[in-house]
């Protein structure tokens, strides 16, 4: 198998860690492996790719956000 045959895997430039307690909890964004922030909401996720020029059409589209120790309906400590 040529390496031009092989498939591509993208690492998507947004990615949303675990949540952490705090009142209220939060997720910690990062953007292109920086951390730009804390999100206590999808939204959050959002604005902050928005504000770096990344537009984000679906939340659940794995190569736009990876989401780390839950999805995007998790805002809360198990």
């Amino acid at each position: 198998m040529t390496e031009s045959s092989s498939p591509h895997i993208a690492s998507p430039r947004v990615t949303v860690l675990a949540v952490q307690p705090g009142d209220p909890p939060f997720r910690i964004v990062e953007i292109d492996g920086e951390v730009v922030g804390a999100a206590r909401a999808m939204t959050d996720v959002i604005l902050a790719a928005a504000a770096l020029g990344i537009t984000i059409h679906d939340l659940d589209d794995p190569d736009a956000v990876r989401w780390v120790g839950g999805g995007k309906y998790t805002w809360h400590p198990h």
